[in-house]
């Protein structure tokens, strides 16, 4: 089970690079800012529950929050998407919050939230003062590899009111993570520290975490894929309806036919 979970974290997270050095405070710094990431998402519903945090260098990363969800998404609503937004705000927040700076660790983060932002307005029709409409048609270069290039189909008016809506999401996202993280400061520094003195973190252990300081705090829980297992059979077993006991027939009196008989012939009783 620990090689599959090992190859999982591979696939998903990348290869450790156990080997790289890390000073103290960038190992902090990024502590904290994966906490960070894993906070805002417990405190936050309707998100993927954490599955694993950590601080050991993967790829170009120093550190990873993987969240996984519980079952397969085929679309994503509103809330969801503004959600993921908090999210990825998180680790700039707790970067500001506990060593009032900035770093580049977050620049990952500020892309995937302002491309995100973005299609929310231009794409999925989500932003109330532009409306369900669709901004910027595709264009496909069939004769060069059929790359695809995104025409502008709208004044430059319209183009500073999507500006302002994108800017609009993404300062609401940071504004929830903010405030999230102010609320809850002691477990950002009680779970950062657990994460630099242990280096990786499951989501199993960060609930247990928040249980011990703050035991009536509701959050979302990791769920395990052996945790779904259970609830499946728990399920089935009470849904399934309890057989009646049979009832014990009387014995039926053989008849002098039905007795088996010697080599001479006479019934043996």
């Amino acid at each position: 089970m620990n090689d599959l979970e090992l190859a999982k974290d591979k696939v998903l997270m990348g290869t450790e690079r156990k080997s790289m050095i890390m000073s103290e405070d960038e190992k902090r710094n990024t502590a904290f800012h994966e906490v960070g990431h894993a906070l805002v998402s417990k405190f936050l519903p309707k998100t993927d529950p954490v599955h694993k945090v950590s601080i050991i260098p993967r790829g170009r990363a120093l550190g990873v929050t993987m969240t996984l969800p519980i079952e397969d998404r085929l679309s994503y609503d509103e809330q969801y998407m503004k959600n993921t937004l908090a999210k990825l705000m998180g680790g700039r927040v707790a970067e500001e919050l506990v060593f009032n700076h900035k770093t580049s660790g977050a620049s990952d983060d500020i892309d995937k939230s302002t491309n995100i932002a973005r299609k929310m307005v231009t794409v999925y029709g989500m932003s109330e003062s532009m409306g369900p409409i669709a901004f910027g048609q595709k264009e496909e270069q069939i004769f060069l590899g059929r790359e695809i290039a995104q025409h502008r189909d709208y004044s430059e008016k319209t183009a500073i009111q999507i500006d302002e809506e994108v800017r609009r999401i993404v300062d609401e996202a940071y504004g929830t993570a903010k405030r999230i993280l102010s609320e809850h400061q002691d477990l950002l520094h009680k779970i950062a520290e657990t994460l630099i003195e242990k280096e990786t973190l499951d989501g199993k252990e960060i609930d247990a975490i928040i249980d011990e300081a703050k035991p009536d705090a509701e959050f979302t829980r990791t769920v395990t894929a052996e945790d779904v297992v259970l609830e499946e059979r728990r399920k089935a077993a009470v849904t399934q309806s309890p057989r009646e006991p049979e009832k014990q027939r009387d014995p039926v009196p053989a008849k002098e036919s039905d007795l088996p008989k010697d080599k001479l012939g006479e019934t043996q009783a």
